[in-house]
């Protein structure tokens, strides 16, 4: 097949070529129709002219492999792949604006900001919990659909935990994009999530400031930089980057992956709880680290070797759960309060890097209007979030990883599954009343959240007196 000589109106394979798109880095791509799909579709075609870097044919075999096995909003959909004689990938044509036509309207609103990240922090926890490092994330393969949601595309560089990684294998040396790139895809370890998690720390950071926190670099040797010099913050290029979203920026943008986040599910629960983020001295930095410090990081980073035992995606994800702990805290209900602390301790103590979340649902009248006050003048918000914090006074979870959260609803059972799904909690404790004859006709708040929550529910009973 001579891509040189591909015209609107020619079929492949029963796909009918409609007009060409801007080409990709790799690839050639045409907008397609084909009588049994009603989606808009694109095809994908290598570049395989000789002289082509091969890069462009193994990126174009990975993503053959990689997109059959994803599903969900958060990639495209898969339609159908050709083989080495007649190499091409249709998949659905997304509809939406690519993060990049963005980058012209940058520094954006903190807020803006926090809210774009948090969409593509979901996805990259989809896209792990789906065994796969995008490894390539940056402006251009982050495309907002129209229903808002963030969907990530071009998969040539990726790892799939369950498929032979054919890029290290058969290319020597990093590969990426110079200003995405992460300092252990820079020393070759292609195995850490978290690789992804740095690559979106610069696109908060471009967003937030117009800037690219390393600059432009185009060699192997410019991206080693990044292994001891840290980046200008935030704040020194926008002082209208608030404290919490700096915090942010910066400990995704860490050298050490240790120091990152340890999953997306958690950035993004940072982004969308901006009052919960714990500041440490990142938040108010407006210079980069002294000299020392940096000298310190550069002796480190030639004397240090790739960890002899890589994790998977999914054990990497099975150490940083995030766990919530719904609490009753109404009054009578003591005993089963205490019942779910204990529950929520000995999980927490086998999940030594666990966020938990705990969480309490202040019901709202459907119609009528809540008083502002008690009958003693207090906030009734304020003083359930203070009862909530003494209910969590004993767990051994560091500040930076313990959140506090009283939702107002008429629906409580409904407020705690959307509170779970938005913040992408894996497991769910929650305490279940004595059994009632009303209980039993209308149903419970923990059977529905049993019912509909997406992730693990361990649901916990009182001792009898």
């Amino acid at each position: 097949m001579d891509l040189r000589r591909l015209e609107p109106g020619m079929t492949i394979d029963g796909f009918r070529l409609e007009a060409p798109l801007k080409p990709g880095g790799m690839a050639n791509l045409w907008r397609v129709t084909h009588p049994d799909h009603a989606m808009p579709l694109v095809m994908k075609l290598p570049f395989v002219e000789p002289g082509e870097n091969p890069i462009s044919i193994i990126s174009f075999e990975v993503e053959g492999m990689i997109l059959p096995r994803l599903t969900g909003e958060h990639a495209p959909r898969f339609v159908k792949a050709g083989d080495f004689s007649n190499p091409y990938i249709v998949m659905e044509f997304i509809a939406g604006t690519s993060l990049k036509a963005l980058l012209d309207n940058t520094p954006l609103p903190a807020e803006e900001v926090a809210a774009i990240g948090a969409k593509i922090a979901i996805a990259l926890h989809d896209l792990h919990s789906q065994h796969v490092i995008h490894l390539d994330l940056k402006p251009s393969n982050v495309i907002m659909r129209e229903n808002g949601e963030a969907a990530l595309i071009d998969y040539g560089l990726s790892r799939h935990d369950q498929l032979p990684d054919l890029v290290s294998e058969e290319v020597q040396g990093p590969i990426g994009t110079g200003p995405y790139i992460s300092p252990e895809q820079v020393r070759g370890d292609r195995s850490d999530p978290r690789s992804d998690l740095f690559a979106l720390g610069v696109i908060l950071y471009f967003l937030g400031t117009g800037e690219r926190p390393f600059g432009d670099p185009q060699s192997a040797r410019e991206w080693r930089r990044r292994l001891w010099r840290d980046p200008l913050p935030p704040r020194a290029w926008n002082k209208d980057v608030p404290p919490w979203l700096q915090e942010i920026i910066l400990r995704c943008l860490e050298a050490d992956p240790d120091v990152r986040p340890p999953t997306a599910a958690e950035v993004a629960f940072a982004l969308r709880n901006p009052e919960c983020v714990v500041l440490t001295n990142r938040a108010a930095r407006m210079q980069r680290d002294s000299l020392p410090k940096v000298a310190a990081r550069w002796l480190r980073a030639r004397q240090a070797v790739l960890p002899p035992e890589r994790r998977s995606v999914a054990a990497h994800l099975a150490r940083a759960p995030i766990v919530m702990a719904a609490v009753d805290l109404a009054p009578g209900h003591e005993r089963l309060s205490d019942a779910v602390a204990k529950a929520v301790g000995r999980l927490i103590a086998t999940e030594p890097a666990a966020r938990l979340a705990c969480v309490n649902v202040r019901k709202t009248a459907l119609l009528a209007i809540d008083p502002m006050t008690d009958a003693e003048g207090r906030n009734p918000h304020l003083q359930r979030l203070v009862e909530l914090k003494h209910w969590a006074r004993a767990f051994p979870v560091p500040a930076e990883r313990l959140t506090f959260h009283v939702l107002e609803a008429a629906d409580p059972a409904r407020a705690l599954i959307d509170f779970a799904r938005l913040n992408r909690a894996d497991h769910i404790v929650i305490g279940a009343r004595a059994s009632s004859a009303m209980r039993r006709y209308l149903g419970s708040v923990s059977a529905q959240v049993v019912a509909e929550a997406s992730c693990t529910v361990t649901v916990v009973r009182a001792a009898a007196p």
